[in-house]
């Protein structure tokens, strides 16, 4: 006799049709994992196999490799299917080295706070 009710078989079959395909999935931390499922429990936590964080600065990414690589399903925000053997991104898109895409995360972020810092010393001239 099974335990699991009608409703059951649903739950633990959304994401079957993904096991042993390449996905990405991106996180409640804004980080993209690729790789590829290999198993899954009812609380959607999976197992990628070969996977990597994708790191996109601008028009530069870089693959960084993570191995086998536990998800916890309550950080996951949202799971698609990739081509297993196409490249997903543009050709205009630059593949470059992980010291190099630290610089352009480092340099980015430099822009953004010193952008806030002037929209703050800029605030005193809002008369509304």
């Amino acid at each position: 006799m099974s335990w699991a009710g009608p409703e059951d078989v649903y739950l633990s079959t959304s994401l079957a049709s993904y096991l042993d395909k390449k996905l990405l999935v991106l996180l409640r931390d804004g980080r993209k994992l690729l790789g590829i499922l290999r198993s899954f429990d009812q609380f959607a936590n999976a197992v990628l196999e070969g996977a990597c964080e994708r790191v996109i600065v601008g028009e530069l990414y870089c693959d960084i490799p993570l191995g086998l690589y536990i998800i916890r399903g309550e950080n996951v925000v949202l799971i698609g299917e990739l081509e297993l053997n196409k490249e997903e991104l543009p050709s205009h898109m630059t593949r470059v080295s992980s010291a190099e895409i630290k610089r352009a995360q480092k340099a980015e972020r430099e822009a953004s706070e010193l952008k806030g810092m002037m929209k703050k010393r800029m605030d005193f001239l809002d008369m509304d």
